[in-house]
């Protein structure tokens, strides 16, 4: 069977996000104002075979484990949709 996987991978909290940084700064001059705590993850969907939801699941956070996402800095989430 062919599953859709969907992974969000984000920095962790206390690592610094100039990315983020720079467009909270940037708001206001386009007229949001109130827009705080700004982040800029990665968002990766992919379409992966497998026998059941559960395998699908466990081999998306295996690939998200190696390839996706930098674990020493960044957090990832995995949905199977």
């Amino acid at each position: 069977m062919k599953f859709e996987a969907f992974v969000e991978v984000r920095l962790r909290p206390g690592i610094s996000d100039p990315q983020g940084a720079t467009i909270e700064r940037a708001l206001p001059a386009l007229g949001f104002d109130g827009v705080t705590e700004v982040r800029v993850g990665k968002a990766i969907r992919f379409t992966i075979e497998a026998l059941d939801e559960a395998t699908a699941r466990e081999m998306s956070a295996a690939v998200t484990d190696r390839l996706l996402a930098n674990p020493v800095i960044e957090e990832a989430e995995v949905s199977i949709l």
